[in-house]
C-alpha cells in the first residue's frame, strides 16, 4: 500500500513494514529547533523519517540530567546561605520554560531547607531591662575609683580622654536601662524645672557621686569645658533624632536610649554641679553658634544652667543674664520659652543667701554677673507700656528689685565701675524720653543714681543734651523733685561739677531758645532751662555753707601752719581758696596738718 500524507506527519499501512505499521511521530517544527548534532535524521526509501547513529532519546537525558544537577547545587547552595528566597532561585538556578514542572521539586527543597536553617539559629538572650536606680544600686564606688585612677595614669597628659572614659565607665554600668524608664525627651518638655533639676542624680548612690566629684575637682577647667559641649552635642543629637531629624525617623517617637545617653546626662550633671566654671567657659559658644539656638534646645541648656546654680549661685545668674535674658526679649520666644527662663532665675533668687551672695559677689572673675545690656533689657521687660504688659510682667516686677541691687553693686570710684555707670547712665537716660511714663520714671532715677556714682558722666551728659531733651527734661525734674534725698549724697567735688554742667545746660537752652526753637521743642527747652536755675540755686546756697566752712577750715589750717613755722602750706592754702577747688584744698589742710 502506498503512504497516506496527513497533513503533518506520515504514515505507512502496517502489514508492509517490519514494525507492524507503527511509525514515529515527527514534528517538523520542534526538529528545525534542535541543533544538528543532537538529533541528524535521514530519509528512507519510502519517505519515512528514520535515525541515525545516535539515539532519539539522548537529547532528552542529557537536559533532564543537567536540570538535576542544577537543582543539587541549588539546595547546596541554599544550604549555605541564610535566607534565599523564592524569586531569587527561580531566576538565579537555571530555571526556564520547559523545565518547570521539575524545577518544582527544586524549588519546594530550598523552601524547607531555608526554614530548616531558620530554625537552627540560636536566638540571641535579650539583656532585662532595668530603671536607673536599680542600675546604679549595682554600680560599686570602689571599683570606679580604681577605674579612675587607672583612667589618669594611662592618660595622664589627656584630661579630655580621662572624661570620655568616665563617661564611658557609666555607659556600661547604665546600658541595661530602657528607654522607658528614662523617656528624657518627653520629661524635658512637659515637666517643670522643678523637676527637672533633680534629673538624673537623686537616683545615683552617694558614695558614688562622692568618689566622682573629687575626680572631676582634680580636672583642668579647659579640659572640661571640651567635655561639656561634646556631652550637649551628644545630648542634642539625639534630641534630633527623637524629634525626627534622621532618616526613617518618626516625629514625636521616643526611641531606644543608647547606652550611653543615661550615663552622659549622669556624668554631665556631676561635672556642672562641681566645676560650675566649665559652663562658664562656653557661655560664648552657647550664645554664639547657631548650632544651640533654638526653642526645641532650650530646654536642656535650661538644665544645664540649673546643675550649674547647685553648685554655685553666682555662675547660675550670670549665665541667665548672658545668655537666656537677651532670648526672652527676642520676638521669637514664646510664652513657654519664657516661663522656663523665669523659672531657673526665681529658683536662684529663692535661696535664702541669695541677696548676700550675688550682691556681695556682684563680679566674679572681672566679670559682672549682670552686666549693663542685660540691666537694660531687664528694665525694659519690667516696665513695658501698658499696652504691652504680658503675665510674666508680675515675674519680673518681683524679681526686679534684687536684680537691680545686683546690678548696681560695685566699688564707688573704681575704673571698672566708672565704666559700668557710663553706659548705664547712656541707655537710662534714652529709656527716660521714650515716652513710656513708667519705664522714664524708673529710668530717670537710674540715671540720677549714675551721676551721683560718677560726675564724669555730668560731662557726658552735655554732649547728649540735645539728642535727649525729653529724657533730659524728665531727669531734671525728678532730681528737684529729690533733691533731700540726693543731694546729701554729693561731695563738694560733685557739687561744683553738677554745678558746672548746670551752666553748660543753661547755656545751650539760651542757644536754642534764641535760635529760633519751636513747637515741642520749644517748649522743652523752656522747662529745662527752669529746672537748671533751679537746681543751679540749690547748689549755690550749698556753696555758701561749702565756703564758711572751708573758710574756717583754712583759718584753722593757718594757725597750725603758722605755728609749725610752715610758709609754703600757707602759700598753697591762699591759692586753694582763690580757685575753690574743694579737692586740693582738703588735701592741703591736711598737709598743713601733717606738717
Amino acid at each position: 500500500m502506498d503512504p497516506i500524507e496527513y497533513n503533518a506527519f506520515e504514515t505507512t499501512n502496517g502489514n508492509s513494514h517490519p514494525d507492524h505499521g507503527w511509525k514515529k511521530v515527527v514534528y517538523p517544527k520542534r526538529n528545525r529547533k534542535q541543533k544538528p548534532s543532537d538529533h541528524q535524521t535521514t530519509a528512507n526509501g519510502n519517505g519515512a523519517l528514520s535515525n541515525g547513529d545516535s539515539n532519539v532519546f539522548r537529547s532528552l537525558e542529557e537536559r533532564a540530567e543537567d536540570r538535576h544537577r542544577r537543582i543539587l547545587a541549588a539546595k547546596k547552595a541554599a544550604d549555605e546561605s541564610d535566607g534565599s528566597d523564592p524569586a531569587r532561585s527561580k531566576l538565579g538556578y537555571g530555571y526556564d520554560e520547559d523545565s518547570e514542572g521539575e524545577t518544582g521539586l527544586g524549588k519546594e527543597n530550598v523552601k524547607k531547607a531555608v526554614e530548616e536553617k531558620k530554625k537552627q539559629k540560636v536566638k540571641k538572650e535579650k539583656k532585662p531591662k532595668v530603671s536607673l536606680a536599680e542600675a546604679a544600686a549595682k554600680i560599686d564606688a570602689e571599683n570606679l575609683e580604681a577605674f579612675l585612677l587607672e583612667a589618669s595614669e594611662s592618660y595622664g597628659s589627656q584630661p579630655e580622654i580621662q572624661l570620655m572614659r568616665f563617661a564611658d565607665y557609666f555607659g556600661r554600668a547604665l546600658s541595661g536601662v530602657s528607654s522607658s524608664h528614662f523617656p528624657w525627651v518627653k520629661t524635658f518638655k512637659e515637666s517643670p524645672l522643678s523637676k527637672l533639676i533633680d534629673i538624673p542624680l537623686p537616683h545615683i548612690p552617694e558614695d558614688v557621686c562622692r568618689t566622682s566629684a573629687d575626680w572631676i575637682n582634680q580636672r583642668p577647667i579647659e579640659a572640661l569645658g571640651v567635655f561639656v559641649l561634646w556631652a550637649l552635642d551628644c545630648i542634642l543629637a539625639d534630641l534630633a533624632l527623637q524629634q525626627g531629624g534622621g532618616k526613617g525617623g518618626k516625629k514625636g517617637a521616643q526611641h531606644a536610649t543608647s547606652k550611653s545617653q543615661v550615663a552622659i546626662f549622669v556624668t554631665l550633671a556631676m561635672v556642672l554641679r562641681k566645676k560650675p566654671d566649665g559652663l562658664t567657659n562656653v557661655l560664648p559658644t552657647l550664645r554664639e553658634s547657631p548650632k544651640y539656638q533654638g526653642q526645641d534646645k532650650l530646654p536642656v541648656i535650661v538644665w544645664m544652667m540649673a546643675q550649674a546654680s547647685q553648685g554655685d549661685l553666682s555662675v547660675g545668674l550670670l549665665s541667665w543674664a548672658h545668655n537666656l535674658l537677651p532670648v526672652v526679649s527676642s520676638k521669637s520666644c514664646n510664652p513657654q520659652s519664657r516661663d522656663l527662663i523665669l523659672q531657673l532665675v526665681e529658683r536662684i533668687l529663692s535661696n535664702p543667701k541669695a541677696r548676700a551672695i550675688l550682691v556681695s559677689g556682684a563680679v566674679r572673675k572681672g566679670e559682672r554677673l549682670i552686666p549693663p545690656p542685660s540691666f537694660e533689657i531687664l528694665m525694659r521687660l519690667t516696665f513695658p507700656a501698658s499696652s504691652a504688659r504680658v503675665k510674666a510682667t508680675e515675674r519680673f516686677e518681683a524679681i526686679y528689685p534684687l536684680l537691680k541691687d545686683v546690678s548696681l553693686a560695685g566699688v564707688p570710684g573704681s575704673k571698672a565701675m566708672k565704666q559700668v555707670t557710663q553706659q548705664i547712665f547712656t541707655f537710662a537716660l534714652k529709656a527716660a524720653g521714650e515716652g513710656n511714663p513708667v519705664l522714664a520714671k524708673e529710668a530717670g532715677a537710674v540715671t540720677i543714681w549714675a551721676i551721683t556714682q560718677n560726675v564724669d558722666c555730668c560731662k557726658h551728659w552735655e554732649n547728649l543734651y540735645n539728642d535727649n531733651l525729653e529724657a533730659s527734661v524728665t531727669v531734671l525734674k525728678k532730681l528737684i523733685d529729690e533733691w533731700k534725698e540726693r543731694s546729701i549724697k554729693l561731695t563738694p567735688a560733685d557739687t561744683l561739677t553738677l554745678n558746672r554742667t548746670m551752666k553748660s545746660l543753661r547755656q545751650k537752652n539760651e542757644e536754642a531758645l534764641e535760635g529760633g526753637a519751636n513747637g515741642a521743642s520749644l517748649s522743652l527747652y523752656k522747662d529745662a532751662d527752669k529746672y537748671c536755675k533751679m537746681i543751679s540755686g540749690k547748689l549755690s546756697s550749698g556753696s555758701s555753707c561749702i565756703k564758711g566752712i572751708a573758710i574756717a577750715a583754712a583759718l584753722a589750717a593757718a594757725g597750725a601752719a603758722a605755728l609749725s613755722a610752715n610758709p609754703e602750706a600757707i602759700a598753697e592754702l591762699k591759692n586753694q581758696m582763690e580757685s575753690w577747688d574743694i579737692n586740693k584744698f582738703t588735701e592741703s589742710v591736711m598737709t598743713a596738718f601733717k606738717n
